[in-house]
């Protein structure tokens, strides 16, 4: 039970699918563990929806906390288009964030998702309690901008091997890799209904120009962010270069880095039972 009496539901798979209109944009979102307190919103990478959410590691934080994951506006079952940048992204979070009643919130982001949130900070310092940047940068990092070359290069691999992109983007190439690939995408097909519906080609175009805008902007004072905050990332990370979450940890004063051998952009998914326990002991309430 929640501290508010209600039954809850600690599997992501089986997370009720809602929706909440603010802003003149119906936002789709997904709610799972017990309710009351502070929630832990979880903002989602390049291209993805409400089922790119490992459930490894939400169902480890849903345990003890109200976990929220929700698509951005333009993005799957949301409404709308996809903002040219990221900082209108962060402020379409905030209109999601607030209309749902919460003035502080944990975040919990990956790779795009972390240049969001970091964007939401900077303008609404006192809105998040604790933060996870997981295979992130900061705004204006070193080769963020390359991103859509490495991207189209490696969808343009998965279409020849009839695999999933993400297998490429995410994962390294050796034999580790190729199998901790495959089992992320596996668990990614464990929810079988009320499944969200896929980026357009439209928006995840405009998805990529807004992190290449993101990647040649000037740096933002990333001194603002003073709350407890969880660094992690693969050692070769292709997308959001792994040296980038070192760069983050000399801008956040007090953060925590870790760095998994022999991983890239999808570290924190291929070693799960590592990483799991580790987030959720950081969000704790």
């Amino acid at each position: 039970m929640s501290t508010t009496g209600e039954p809850f539901v600690t599997s992501y798979a089986k997370a009720p699918a809602k929706t909440i209109t603010a802003g003149g944009v119906t936002f789709a979102y997904r709610e799972l563990g017990p309710k009351g307190g502070i929630p832990v919103v979880f903002f989602v990478h390049l291209a993805a929806t409400l089922d790119n959410w490992d459930p490894r590691i939400v169902d480890a934080i849903a345990n003890t906390r109200h976990v929220i994951t929700f698509d951005q506006r333009g993005v799957g079952a949301s409404s709308g288009t996809v903002p040219d940048t990221l900082e209108e992204a962060a402020d379409d979070a905030y209109t999601f964030i607030t209309a749902l009643g919460f003035d502080k919130i944990d975040v919990f982001s990956f790779s795009m998702g972390g240049f969001i949130a970091q964007d939401l900070i900077v303008k609404h310092p006192d809105l998040v309690r604790k933060l996870v940047l997981t295979g992130t940068g900061p705004r204006g990092g070193k080769d963020i901008d390359k991103v859509v070359g490495v991207t189209y290069w490696n969808i343009f691999r998965a279409v020849l091997t009839r695999s999933d992109p993400k297998e490429f983007l995410f994962f390294n190439r050796d034999k580790v890799g190729k199998q901790a690939g495959k089992a992320f995408v596996e668990r990614l097909k464990e929810r079988t209904v009320d499944r969200d519906k896929p980026i357009s080609t439209t928006a995840f175009r405009t998805q990529l120009k807004a992190i290449q805008k993101f990647g040649r902007s000037a740096p933002s004072d990333l001194s603002v962010i003073t709350q407890p905050t969880l660094i992690a990332n693969g050692d070769n990370d292709r997308m959001v270069p792994s040296i980038l979450s070192a760069d983050l940890h000399q801008r956040i004063k007090g953060s925590e880095l870790i760095i998994y051998p022999n991983s890239g952009h999808g570290g924190v998914f291929q070693y799960w039972e590592k990483f799991a326990p580790v987030a959720a002991k950081f969000l704790a309430p």
